[in-house]
């Protein structure tokens, strides 16, 4: 979620690593103007010593970064996003893949309207 209330998504149906959410940073900057402050949370993907050449990349391209104190879901935007995503605007009953990845684009395109 950008402060400018644009919405980028990325969906994936495995689990997200280190590398493949540098990768996703790596394709934000490239889409969003400087400058480009980051807030995380604590999550491992995010604090992984064997990626601060990756972090230290991104912070030569532009990108800041904020972490947000730990244990502090109410302080995550995103955190607050998929809550209301889950328990507001899906509907409660069972989704196919299919039908949950149409959903979660319609959500996606609805964003901030």
């Amino acid at each position: 979620m950008l402060l400018s209330g644009r919405f980028m998504m990325a969906k994936l149906w495995q689990s997200v690593n280190g590398l493949w959410f540098f990768g996703f940073l790596m394709a934000l900057i490239e889409r969003v103007s400087n400058p480009l402050v980051v807030i995380l949370d604590n999550a491992s993907i995010h604090t992984a010593k064997k990626l601060k050449p990756y972090w230290d990349l991104l912070e030569e391209k532009g990108m800041r970064f904020y972490f947000l104190p730990p244990y502090s879901p109410e302080l995550n935007r995103i955190e607050l996003l998929w809550h209301k995503m889950k328990y507001e605007w899906l509907p409660f009953k069972t989704f196919t893949p299919d039908e949950l990845d149409q959903a979660i684009d319609e959500i996606g395109r609805g964003f901030g309207l």
